[in-house]
């Protein structure tokens, strides 16, 4: 029997905040997907505008589950679909993302099996807010520098989120760069999947808290390097803003990668730091 998979997503107040469309063309395309053995979680922080509504309606047309209650912000919800969760492999899309290839989760569900992977990461397509889209290709020698890859292009073995503890709630905005940088460090095993079946819009709330976002940085670094290398606060301000990491502690990071792979790790390490440094000569004219 094919396994099943858990689609995870959150949401709030989404008549509020104008997401009821992209929420509908999300579920939509889900309901269009190949793969027969998928579940649909809604996992609602409590929400006040009509959105419960909403939710309910679907639910009457069997096109998914939600349970609502107030959580402590995205990644809590996020850990709740999880913990709701019995099925094999779980993924995790915001309720204005979506899935444009329907064929997508019958293609990953068939690598990760064939490959006995933990996890997948492919490229996708990101919405700015400012109107545009990009290509996100997946860079994983940068996960200690940088998120390097949507989550929303990822799927997971459940039982893999549980052993590494499922998202830490203390990181509002940072989680997802936490996570996967725990992944790299577990050496769990990956499987790229080189197609593109995702579109996500990136966060507002990332862009709009820049501060925080730094400051949360900062904390994910020092959390998962504290044990590998002395940090303050000035390595850590250098790591963050310009991804100059010191030396003897990319040593050390390489070592969660195949040996092999160490060259390629380092020529990616400093690749960004300098992508980082001309993006900072721009900004200063």
């Amino acid at each position: 029997m094919e396994p099943k998979i858990s689609i995870i997503i959150p949401t709030l107040n989404i008549i509020e905040n104008g997401q009821v469309d992209d929420f509908n063309l999300c579920i939509s395309l889900l309901d269009r997907q190949t793969y027969q053995h998928l579940e649909i979680l809604v996992m609602d922080g409590g929400s006040t505008d009509g959105t419960l509504e909403i939710l309910k309606d679907y639910k009457n047309k069997a096109f998914l589950d939600f349970y609502s209650e107030p959580d402590t912000g995205k990644f809590s919800a996020l850990n709740k679909g999880v913990m709701r969760s019995k099925s094999r492999y779980v993924t995790f899309l915001s309720c204005d993302d979506f899935f444009h290839d329907i064929t997508a989760i019958q293609d990953v569900i068939n690598n990760l099996e064939a490959n006995e992977a933990d996890f997948s990461f492919s490229p996708a397509y990101c919405r700015h807010p400012e109107g545009f889209a990009f290509l996100f290709n997946p860079t994983m020698y940068n996960a200690f520098q940088a998120i390097p890859c949507s989550r929303q292009a990822m799927v997971f073995k459940r039982s893999l989120v549980e052993q590494m503890g499922y998202f830490d709630e203390k990181f509002k905005i940072m989680g997802d760069f936490d996570f996967i940088m725990r992944l790299v460090m577990e050496r769990a095993k990956g499987m790229f999947f080189d197609a593109n079946y995702t579109t996500y819009k990136m966060g507002a709330k990332a862009l709009a808290e820049k501060e925080k976002t730094v400051e949360e940085s900062k904390l994910v670094l020092l959390k998962n390097f504290r044990n590998l290398y002395a940090l303050n606060e000035e390595l850590l301000e250098q790591m963050v803003e310009y991804s100059k990491f010191p030396q003897p502690l990319l040593e050390k990071l390489a070592g969660f990668f195949a040996p092999e792979d160490k060259q390629i790790f380092m020529e990616r390490c400093e690749a960004m730091h300098q992508i980082r440094m001309q993006a900072l000569q721009a900004q200063q004219g």
